[in-house]
């Protein structure tokens, strides 16, 4: 009932829709047009003034004046794409990669910044350096809440004072004051693990008054320490008492002794929905996750305090085996050292290697093998311990979004979006319709964005056209820094970012605050 509903008022919307006074900048015309809230397409015409749709009506009416027009004949005309959840943050920062290219060519035109409890401190200091500069898509800022408890306490291992949760949550409304979004944890990784559901609700409470979400990388994805179910019934008693928006990043069940759990996790969800909490989720198409080595598989208690307190304890001969052992349980639960792939490292010669292989030519045990790759700097590695079940039923839910959680050395960087189409909607798993859907307007519900995410009337120009039998990524696990290919056009806040497939070199983007 609701849909038809909502269908009706787009339609009457659309009815509505008449050419604003004087000429056009861009007028998109002869395109198939999903404008990310119907299920069907439209042969409609756009028009673009400014930075704003401003018509949406008769593909047939050729007397609107226009400064620009594009041919969209035989392609796909679609909102521009949300990114839920990237690690875009320094690259943004920096003059040389602020165009955003690995996800602009994937058709997104808005990224979330700030993921897994991580986030650029302070947020006013970096919206102007990103304004400054320029950036070539969108961003959104969320706070994170290990950076915002390692400001107050350091990376130590304990409970926090009352003193410490209200200093917490000060620095949390100055970030939300300066336009954050909303929160995002990272409870797997340390600093962020160390907190209590008490402390993190406490600064939930903080978000909620200021209309923010909850966006969480769950403290267990698998059988890591509470284990899968009770880590997303966590989050969902987070959502409850902090009356917050809960969204689940990169939702997946890693690892064998969790597969098929999905059935689980989406009876937990809806079950949430239904009674009032909002959850929902985003998740990237790979059967990899990605994630630095140390935080993948060593001990979190042995962390506490940095990297440097790690190895002063990996020193400790009554310490070490307590350290080794759960090292050696955490690469059995991802799969063994063959499915540990170590994608990105300071010592470039481990790139491109199995755990499995460079322990081999060490002549050490895996689990010891980890702490001298660690010597020689950060190490980041894919974890090939995901069902494709879990991935196919988590991605038909109408609550899962589309995330790349780009970082480097993973393909999903490059080519997360594009992969779901050319793998996911051709391969006949879902409707183009609904992967449209939820990369976009769904997304914009999601994220409290206003006016994006839709083809209407009103709304900001952030429109992608792409070739429906050349759209794919080109990345792989061998060359992850690949760009997608088949995006024809994509135009940023009325402005076009790129033309006929090729970069334009503007810097379109803008910095979205929380008002």
């Amino acid at each position: 009932m609701k849909r038809n509903i909502l269908l009706v008022l787009v339609a009457a919307m659309l009815s509505r829709c008449t050419p604003a006074t004087g000429e056009m900048d861009i007028f998109i015309k002869n395109g198939i047009v999903y404008d990310g809230i119907d299920s069907l397409p439209k042969l409609v015409s756009i028009g673009i003034k400014g930075d704003r749709i401003v018509y949406v009506g008769n593909q047939e009416k050729e007397d609107i004046p226009t400064r620009r027009t594009i041919d969209a004949q035989g392609l796909i005309v679609a909102p521009g794409f949300i990114d839920t959840h990237t690690h875009a943050d320094v690259e943004l920062g920096s003059p040389s990669e602020s165009d955003n290219k690995p996800f602009l060519f994937q058709g997104i035109t808005t990224v979330v910044v700030g993921n897994d409890g991580s986030s650029l401190f302070p947020i006013s200091k970096y919206s102007k350096i990103y304004e400054d500069q320029g950036i070539g898509t969108n961003v959104i800022f969320l706070v994170g809440q290990g950076t915002i408890r390692e400001r107050v306490m350091g990376k130590v291992d304990r409970k926090a004072t009352p003193d410490e949760v209200l200093s917490m949550q000060d620095l949390v409304k100055q970030e939300m004051d300066a336009g954050a979004f909303g929160m995002s944890t990272g409870l797997f990784y340390a600093p962020g693990s160390y907190a209590t559901t008490q402390e993190v609700i406490s600064l939930a409470k903080v978000v909620s008054k200021n209309h923010g979400i909850y966006d969480t990388h769950l403290r267990d994805e698998g059988c890591y320490s509470i284990g899968l179910v009770a880590a997303v019934e966590e989050a969902v008693e987070i959502g409850e008492k902090a009356n917050i928006p809960i969204h689940i990043s990169h939702i997946k069940c890693l690892g064998r002794e969790v597969w098929k759990r999905s059935d689980s996790i989406i009876k937990i969800v809806e079950e949430a929905n239904k009674r009032g909490v909002e959850v929902t989720a985003n998740q990237y198409p790979y059967e990899a996750s990605a994630t630095g080595l140390q935080a993948a598989v060593v001990p979190r208690w042995a962390e506490s305090g940095g990297k440097d307190s790690l190895f002063i304890r990996y020193s400790d001969p009554n310490l070490k085996p307590r350290i080794l052992e759960g090292t050696r349980q955490n690469i059995e639960l991802r799969g063994g050292p063959e499915k540990l792939l170590i994608v990105n490292s300071e010592y470039e010669a481990y790139e491109g290697k199995t755990l499995g292989e460079l322990s081999e030519s060490m002549e050490l045990n895996p689990n010891e093998a980890v702490f001298e790759i660690l010597k020689k700097g950060y190490a980041r590695v894919a974890s090939f311990s995901i069902d494709p079940y879990d991935i196919e039923n988590f991605m038909q839910q109408e609550w899962v979004v589309t995330g790349s959680d780009g970082n480097t050395g993973h393909p999903r960087k490059y080519g997360a979006f594009p992969r779901k189409y050319k793998k996911y909607v051709k391969g006949g798993t879902i409707k183009l319709s609904d992967f449209i859907n939820r990369s976009t307007s769904k997304t914009a519900q999601i994220l409290r964005i206003p006016d994006r995410g839709a083809i209407q009337v009103g709304n900001y120009a952030d429109i992608i056209i792409f070739n429906p039998e050349t759209f794919g990524d080109r990345a792989d696990y061998q060359n992850p820094f690949q760009l997608s290919e088949g995006l024809e056009y994509s135009i940023i806040n009325g402005k076009i970012s790129v033309e006929n497939g090729g970069y334009t070199e503007k810097l379109n983007g803008r910095i979205l605050k929380k008002e």
